[in-house]
């Protein structure tokens, strides 16, 4: 069964965990215990009505506020496909968590209040999206109680955010009216507007295509880890070696010329073996352990692609990175280490081009660093060279995370570019 991993953004009370509520509530995706929790909770608190918010937002202090702090993640499944949900924050001092949460997303669903329209954290949202390359993102235009299932209202928020989303690298833009606390339009269609012609929001989710999102052409192979089996009884698995990691590109099949970086050297994929046993392709995300043809200096770090389709080789690169901590700045000569798909090396900031405005895409030449949550173009030279793709080719490849040596924190999460142009 297909999976789709989703997350959620939107302003403060627009409606996003109520959203996963409903969606969860209605697609019978959740316990009856987890249900007798949240209706307890809701009596005590006063409420006139069950809050299905309460079914994400775990944590104490957003119970209390009433808002979304961390990044929760649920699950869910329908006979057609399975969800992994990442509910996200709101607030802008939370763009970390957004941008965690989003990071391995297949689709955007950004939330509007049809009171409010598009405000400020609806373009932010939008942008980190589109930033991330999120291949589908999704508008629920939320409340349309609260404006009588205005058609004029829903069609005013549109188009003012379809003209925001012309600015993006936006490729998929679909825009659903819901009521998430009524259920209208969430899991069944509603009959109170029935000028909608669209789906439901789980429908979309169900069948929206996402197969085609992956790159199937350049193959690309990180070596986790070589398994070279030591037990003297086995005389099946005594010369048996092999390298195991996760597909992050393209596909592999016995029998495929390949090349090995960084020594170059070229072989060809002898077989492919998977928990269930071997298999005649391998694609992303699969997890599988490829052998070779021939016995070469293999090792965690280096990569296995085609001998004619090769990543970026290099160790100056380009790249957004977006700040995760409080405790330092990032600055023009900082040293950290660098986590780039299984291959770990250190990395000097050879300067900090500028620093985005994410509400306003301005671009701050003269910031002398990036704190928290901010988001800026660095240009990175590492100590070992990297493989890599651009990250709008390869999300796999095209990403990684800043480390604080010191403190052994991940700092910074980054998407490259592409390598540095020498004049």
């Amino acid at each position: 069964m297909e999976l789709l991993r989703f997350a959620t953004a939107g302003s403060v009370d627009d409606g996003k965990s109520t959203l996963i509520g409903r969606l969860l509530y209605d697609s019978k995706a959740i316990f009856e215990d987890q249900l007798e929790a949240v209706e307890r909770t809701s009596l005590e608190r006063g409420d006139a009505y069950t809050d299905l918010a309460l079914l994400t937002d775990g944590l104490r202090a957003e119970r209390e506020q009433g808002i979304t702090i961390d990044v929760a993640y649920r699950y869910f499944a329908t006979p057609r496909r399975k969800f992994i949900i990442a509910d996200t924050p709101g607030h802008i001092q939370y763009t970390r968590n957004m941008v965690t949460g989003a990071s391995t997303a297949d689709l955007a669903l950004v939330l509007l209040d049809a009171r409010n329209g598009v405000v400020e954290q609806s373009r932010r949202h939008a942008f980190l999206a589109s930033l991330l390359g999120i291949p589908h993102l999704v508008v629920c235009v939320n409340k349309m109680d609260l404006v009588d299932w205005s058609q004029a209202r829903f069609d005013e928020i549109k188009a003012e955010f379809r003209s925001f989303a012309m600015k993006l690298d936006v490729h998929d833009l679909t825009f659903i009216p819901v009521s998430a606390l009524h259920g209208d339009n969430v899991v069944e269609r509603s009959a109170n507007m029935p000028w909608y012609e669209g789906s439901s929001l789980l429908h979309h989710l169900e069948e929206v295509h996402i197969a085609s999102d992956r790159n199937l052409i350049d193959a690309r192979f990180p070596v986790q880890y070589v398994i070279r089996p030591q037990a003297q009884s086995s005389a099946e698995l005594h010369d048996y070696r092999g390298y195991a990691g996760t597909v992050a590109g393209g596909v592999f099949k016995p029998g495929d010329e390949v090349a090995v970086l960084p020594s170059g050297l070229a072989s060809t994929v002898a077989a492919i073996d998977t928990a269930d046993g071997p298999v005649e392709e391998a694609f992303s995300p699969m997890a599988v352990t490829i052998r070779l043809a021939d016995d070469l200096d293999v090792s965690r770090g280096d990569m296995i692609c085609r001998v004619r389709n090769r990543p970026h080789v290099g160790q100056d690169l380009e790249a957004m990175v977006c700040w995760l901590t409080a405790q330092s700045e990032l600055r023009p000569g900082a040293r950290l280490a660098i986590k780039h798909t299984t291959r770990w090396g250190r990395a000097l900031v050879k300067d900090l081009q500028y620093r985005l405005d994410v509400n306003t895409l301005h671009r701050d030449e003269a910031a002398p660093a990036l704190t928290l949550n901010e988001i800026g173009r660095v240009q990175l030279r590492t100590t070992v060279p990297l493989f890599f793709d651009e990250y709008r080719r390869n999300r796999t490849t095209g990403s990684f995370v800043l480390v604080d040596e010191a403190s052994d924190n991940t700092v910074g999460a980054g998407i490259i570019l592409g390598p540095i142009e020498v004049a």
